[in-house]
């Protein structure tokens, strides 16, 4: 855990970085074929609705024992119902309902069915198929219809106030629109899942489907905080909305990594318990739909919708100029004499002050000069200035090239 905390606080000090902005072909390949896959998934293989939505038979078989209703019995009903009647097109639901009652849902039966179902029941728990323990009775699929409805009239509710409250705190639309297809790629992840694996669709899965576009919402809001936090003076930074994006994401991937790993461990608890040792669809439905639509959350929050929001900011103009004004300071300070032009024979030069006493803005703002060798000895020093008075006798110097004090001897040098 130490090596992990300190992996943390190296990404939030921006002293290690992942690139999950920059390789945009790469991230939304990826993305493109998951969600491909998903789609195909669905179309070829369907989803399996439960009785629910299509309507079946209950058998509820009741005053038994502790002793018959327990989980052995519930798993033996389901595995002798599902193979033992004919034409039976998918597995049926069995639960215990209490110490003393064990209900059964199958598709809907025809007559024949009906009979093989109640012999089986009888076989497997002792009561007697015409006896009054066990009750049948009819499912309609209104009631899944219904739900199913309300459902989608809730996720458009849902997505309506996601927009509106991103908009609203963020004032960026592109955010919101970020958000709406990170949420949609979500959902069509979890449902490509579901329909791989051949779990009922039943309205535990569909509350487990809405419950996990909070979470990801959730997880891509932190995202966007903190992006709105590091763009905020962009104007003076040293950073492109890339790469103050790319910082956010590594800023917060550690917190999404704890708190997927915090979500996910009980609810893979609960999966494996309902799938393998249970059996309850209920459960097993729940927990599928969150399980994957959380782990689907925390890529589209990482990969997905960061990704998008840059590629629709990249072409605002405020954008582009920060960008490149950042791009500037970054090679100045790498270089700071880069723009320093170099010395050239004719090359201008800018007067500060015009002949003949013109003013800068009337003198010309350049000219050109042919420079030729010379063998004339370049001008004494001090040439063009008043040079002060000398304070002994002067006279001329071979070597320099100009008068320089004489040396007088120190009995000299008092006398006047």
């Amino acid at each position: 855990m130490g090596k992990f905390s300190r992996l943390g606080n190296d990404l939030y000090q921006g002293r290690k970085s992942y690139d999950f902005v920059g390789r945009r072909a790469l991230w939304y390949a990826i993305s493109g074929t998951l969600v491909g896959l998903a789609v195909l998934v669905i179309l070829v293989k369907g989803l399996n609705f439960g009785i629910e939505f299509t309507g079946g038979n209950q058998y509820t078989v009741s005053d038994l024992s502790s002793e018959v209703a327990t989980q052995d019995t519930v798993d033996e009903l389901r595995d002798e119902i599902g193979t033992g009647v004919d034409g039976m097109t998918s597995e049926p639901i069995v639960t215990t309902a209490g110490d003393t009652s064990i209900v059964i849902q199958t598709e809907d039966l025809s007559q024949a069915q009906n009979i093989q179902a109640r012999q089986i029941i009888e076989d497997v728990t002792g009561v007697p198929s015409d006896s009054d323990q066990i009750s049948q009775t009819q499912i309609g699929a209104s009631w899944g219809q219904e739900v199913a409805k309300r459902a989608i009239l809730g996720v458009c509710i849902f997505l309506l106030l996601v927009v509106l409250f991103i908009w609203g705190y963020f004032r960026e639309w592109k955010m919101s629109v970020a958000a709406v297809a990170a949420l949609a790629h979500d959902i069509l992840l979890t449902i490509g899942v579901y329909a791989l694996s051949g779990f009922p669709v039943t309205p535990a899965a569909v509350t487990g489907l809405l419950a996990i576009l909070g979470f990801s919402m959730y997880d891509t809001v932190v995202v966007f905080d903190k992006i709105r936090e590091n763009t905020h003076e962009l104007k003076t930074g040293r950073q492109t909305y890339a790469q103050a994006t790319n910082l956010a994401v590594n800023q917060t991937l550690v917190r999404s990594i704890n708190t997927s790993i915090v979500a996910l461990i009980p609810i893979g608890a609960i999966l494996y318990v309902s799938a393998v040792q249970l059996g309850s669809s209920s459960l097993k439905d729940l927990a599928l739909a969150q399980f994957v639509g959380m782990a689907a959350g925390v890529f589209s929050s990482v990969f997905i919708a960061p990704r998008i929001l840059v590629h629709l900011k990249s072409r605002e103009a405020d954008i582009i100029i920060a960008d490149r004004r950042a791009q500037t300071r970054v090679k100045h300070d790498a270089d700071r004499y880069a723009s320093v032009p170099a010395f050239t024979e004719d090359m201008p030069i800018h007067d500060e002050v015009g002949e003949e006493g013109e003013s800068t803005d009337d003198a010309p703002v350049a000219r050109t000069v042919t420079t030729t060798r010379s063998t004339t000895p370049p001008p004494a020093a001090g040439s063009g200035r008043i040079a002060p008075q000398a304070r002994g006798p002067v006279k001329d110097s071979p070597s320099s090239g100009r008068q320089q004090p004489t040396r007088q001897s120190k009995s000299k040098r008092d006398k006047k």
